[in-house]
């Protein structure tokens, strides 16, 4: 009898908890919603109940008020006891983080001005590593004999690589084959929802190079930027990044495991200036590195892709040479957008820091410059996000060794609600 009371009472505790959760779950979605009034770019994808997106456009809540809200769900989610079970403590946590992270975007938009370093840890919950000027000095230097000639090592670098873009007719043709490619090869390692698909759009006078836009129902718009020359390593590069394994899969089995599954009803909404986005843009660049190893992909590319883009295979080694430099580059351009947001640059400086320490050309660093100014922290989420991923799943056991670890380790991440807090 005392065990069966004993049961009885872990139910209904465990019952209350899961109550308590849902009903902060569902202020939380309504907070998001709300906030979307006030910033366009807030609110990257909804599937929740529609009627719960009317009432945001019609109240239209104070910003003073989410804030207030904010802090109060904040509170209670800090007197509710803690769970044994993993994914509800998981939960619990998401919750707090991605709320601590909306009242900061709320000060941000009534005129509060953070460091950089504030500003990331506020809102994605990590702040990214400083490179001095020298870093970046070093890994050019070890670039300048692979690219010979006359001219800056910029000038050399793009006309080295006009070699290796992909025509403009044939653009839809290289990233079908690729996406194809990730999707078999994704489907081989992880379950996906019944019927999940995206479409494919190709957009112009944007400030990134591709975007994924989650639509609910395991369905996805990915969107290819054409303002500038897409080149052939962005063939596997988008459809691992934004399809396969990447922002198409994470949110499918968000959206399958913890919506439909669950009832966590807060993953039917991503607010794009939250901690979710570090583990989003992290997956999705270490993706490129699950879906193929390096070799693997070297001989896909050379027997399918380059000749689909009518560019020489047998130059596919020396690309590689020169890009696995150049990706080393990448902490770059956290560099120009700290020094921008800090107000150390201004825009003109931004760019002609990505100019000579990125390896951009005049036109891709007004691009980032643009990227920097409209997201500004956002940054650090593929950089540092992909570093923290390789990192967890590697210490997981899931190494270029172990591919099924690492895939069973890659398909965990991407179907938990764990934040960056959760990986480091």
């Amino acid at each position: 009898m005392k065990a069966l009371l004993a049961l009885t009472f872990l139910f209904v505790t465990f019952s209350a908890r899961a109550d308590d959760l849902n009903g902060i779950a569902e202020r939380y979605v309504k907070l998001v919603l709300a906030m979307g009034e006030h910033d366009p770019d807030y609110v990257d994808a909804y599937y929740g109940p529609a009627e719960w997106k009317k009432h945001a456009d019609t109240e239209r809540k104070p910003l003073d008020a989410i804030a207030t809200e904010a802090k109060q769900l904040t509170d209670t989610l800090a007197k509710i006891s803690k769970p044994t079970d993993e994914m509800e403590r998981l939960r619990g946590a998401y919750l707090t983080k991605q709320l601590s992270a909306l009242q900061a975007r709320v000060h941000m938009l009534k005129g509060e001005r953070l460091k950089f370093d504030e500003e990331s840890q506020a809102l994605y919950d990590a702040i990214a590593p400083t490179f001095s000027e020298t870093h970046f000095q070093e890994i050019l230097a070890r670039l300048e004999p692979k690219l010979p000639g006359e001219g800056s090592l910029l000038q050399r670098y793009e006309n080295w690589r006009r070699a290796f873009v992909i025509p403009k007719d044939k653009l839809d043709t290289v990233f079908q084959l690729a996406i194809k490619a990730c999707r078999e090869r994704t489907v081989a390692h992880i379950k996906l929802p019944p019927n999940e698909n995206f479409t494919v759009e190709y957009v112009t006078d944007k400030p990134w190079g591709g975007y994924n836009w989650y639509k609910g129902h395991y369905r996805s718009v990915i969107q290819v930027n054409t303002d500038l020359p897409a080149y052939i390593d962005r063939a596997i590069d988008l459809a691992a990044h934004e399809g396969y394994p990447g922002h198409h899969v994470y949110n499918a089995l968000l959206e399958k495991n913890l919506v439909r599954d669950r009832g966590w009803v807060e993953f039917s909404v991503y607010p794009l200036f939250s901690p979710q986005s570090l583990i989003a843009e992290g997956t999705a660049n270490f993706g490129r590195e699950v879906v193929f190893t390096k070799a693997e992909r070297l001989a896909f590319e050379k027997e399918v892709l380059w000749p689909a883009a009518g560019i020489d295979p047998s130059r596919a080694e020396e690309f590689y040479a020169v890009q696995d430099l150049v990706k080393k580059l990448a902490y770059a351009t956290n560099e120009a957008a700290r020094q921008y947001v800090n107000g150390g640059m201004n825009a003109n400086a931004a760019a002609t820091w990505l100019q000579k320490y990125a390896l951009m050309d005049e036109k891709r660093a007004k691009q980032g410059t643009k990227f920097i100014e409209k997201y500004r922290s956002y940054v650090i989420n593929y950089n540092l996000g992909e570093d923290m991923v390789r990192s967890y799943i590697e210490k997981r056991g899931g190494t270029a060794e172990q591919p099924e670890q690492r895939w069973r380790e890659f398909g965990q991440l991407l179907a938990s609600p764990r934040l960056p807090g959760d990986i480091r």
